[in-house]
């Protein structure tokens, strides 16, 4: 019998003082059977970051042709493909020339550091790729917010990040290992 996901809600308030977007999000994850809660709370994070009334979560781990987020235009072409982890070079050159903005969020400490130092190469010729790092002690932090019912508040300023649950607050300070233009 296969293992069925693990459906979690988050009921998120999102203040972007670095893009002006102020908006509240109810948002169900459904977290894969083989997925940690370092992983779904980084693609929970990914969308904070990158917050739009046209932002979605796809299938993911279930889907091997979707990232973890993207962004379709009203007319359907895929605005933002956002992927979590340490994704194929291949994948993020055919994703490149999918969408118009690719991003991969790196979360895994020293796996991550291999994997840039592997791709880094490659990925420069991407020109619309932004590649940002979160550091693992950040990243276990913020899995102390974790519940079946999430009501978070995130801030973002000076591209810092607080998101808490009333009763404590993680701070995460990305790093951007390439912008889109590198």
């Amino acid at each position: 019998m296969a293992l069925k996901a693990t459906v979690f809600k988050a009921q998120v308030q999102i203040n972007d003082m670095d893009r002006h977007y102020y908006e509240s999000h109810t948002l169900t994850l459904a977290r894969h059977p083989s997925e940690t809660d370092e992983r779904m709370m980084v693609r929970l994070l990914a969308f904070c970051l990158y917050a739009d009334p046209q932002l979605a979560f796809t299938k993911g781990l279930s889907a091997d042709d979707e990232p973890e987020l993207w962004q379709r235009s009203l007319s359907g072409e895929i605005e933002r493909w956002i992927e979590v982890g340490q994704p194929d070079e291949r994948r993020l050159r055919k994703a490149s020339g999918r969408a118009g903005e690719v991003v991969v969020i790196t979360y895994a400490g020293r796996a991550a550091e291999l994997w840039w130092e592997q791709n880094s190469g490659g990925l420069a010729r991407l020109r619309n790729l932004r590649v940002v790092d979160l550091q693992g002690s950040e990243i276990q932090a913020l899995t102390g917010l974790v519940e079946r019912s999430m009501d978070l508040q995130c801030t973002i300023d000076g591209g810092e990040i607080w998101i808490g649950n009333g009763r404590e607050t993680v701070a995460l300070t990305p790093r951007i290992r390439k912008a889109c233009g590198d």
